[in-house]
């Protein structure tokens, strides 16, 4: 098998604008089957836009793969998105019971699945959908779109509404999953209390960039010196409660350094732009220079950039 058959997800050099606005700058990601990636990073990062393309629901240029498929052009079969926005949809507030819905997800050819699923997500088929509570919603959510066995499963903070219990079920549930149909994963979240060596891998993408790819069991400085940190905290047989409860786990740490330090980069650059936004505006007053309109940064990034870096279909 070539290193490319090995691959669930292939991309290369990805660039994606709203407008003017770049999301994701030149990414390339490359995760291979049977893995369990977490994806990482602060809010407005880009992890959102990432998995909706590798979904196939935004169309690029560049290079995407999926399943050795293209994800817009091809459709591939086993792909599996689930997002937040089904939340929003009119139709799962509606008088539908659940079992209805079961039913036309073509439940019965899978029933031993459905099964489990009930049970892990612990759900009631006889619920109707507009008496039911927003986290028992998701938790339907989840079993409907997990009754197809899938080959690659995009999850995009799904797991925000599930209490403690049920999440390490589901948790349990995914890694059976990859493990036993060598099904892949890619999930991006901000919950990491419980994962544990739950992850393959994880990738850290800051402004549309991804800047660090790690496996877990493989050449990840950062978390094998944290987890040093604690063992050796762990040998001082702490008396101090409070020191130990703000331990936490090392993934958290780890995450939590790099979160904090994308967002003080951040603050600098938003100071930085919020300075030059100021110079322009006093240059405009002065009589220095004439406002720019949104026609004129358009024509501007076409310029300089080409069509390839403007998504014409967002508009």
């Amino acid at each position: 098998m070539s290193n490319n058959e090995e691959l669930a997800i292939d991309v290369e050099d990805l660039t994606f604008n709203f407008g003017e606005s770049p999301v994701l700058k030149n990414v390339t990601f490359k995760l291979q089957k049977g893995a369990r990636c977490l994806l990482v990073g602060a809010n407005g990062a880009g992890k959102s836009t990432l998995l909706t393309i590798l979904a196939g629901k935004r169309m690029v240029q560049d290079k995407v793969l999926v399943l050795g498929m293209d994800a817009f052009k091809d459709s591939p079969l086993g792909v599996t998105y689930l997002g937040t926005e089904w939340a929003n949809n009119p139709v799962v507030k509606g008088d539908v019971l659940v079992s209805t819905l079961i039913s036309n997800m073509k439940g019965g050819i899978y029933p031993e699945r459905v099964k489990e699923l009930i049970q892990i997500m612990d759900i009631n088929p006889k619920w109707r959908m507009h008496q039911i509570s927003d986290g028992e919603r998701r938790r339907v959510q989840l079993v409907l779109g997990l009754i197809k066995p899938w080959t690659l499963l995009l999850m995009d903070e799904i797991t925000v509404d599930l209490d403690v219990l049920v999440r390490s079920d589901l948790l349990e549930f995914l890694k059976k999953e990859t493990e036993e149909r060598n099904a892949t994963l890619l999930y991006a979240t901000h919950i990491f209390d419980g994962l544990g060596d739950w992850p393959t891998h994880i990738t850290h993408i800051k402004r549309g960039k991804i800047v660090a790819s790690h496996d877990f069991h493989n050449n990840f400085p950062e978390l094998d010196n944290m987890m040093t940190q604690q063992l050796l905290i762990n040998k001082q047989q702490l008396t101090n409660r409070q020191l130990y409860r703000n331990m936490g786990s090392p993934l958290l740490k780890v995450v939590e350094q790099w979160l904090r330090e994308d967002l003080r980069e951040l603050r600098l650059l938003q100071a930085e732009e919020r300075k030059k936004a100021e110079q322009e505006r006093d240059k405009v007053l002065l009589g220095e220079e004439k406002p720019k309109t949104k026609w004129d940064i358009l024509s501007d990034n076409v310029d300089k950039y080409g069509d390839k870096y403007y998504n014409y279909w967002d508009h």
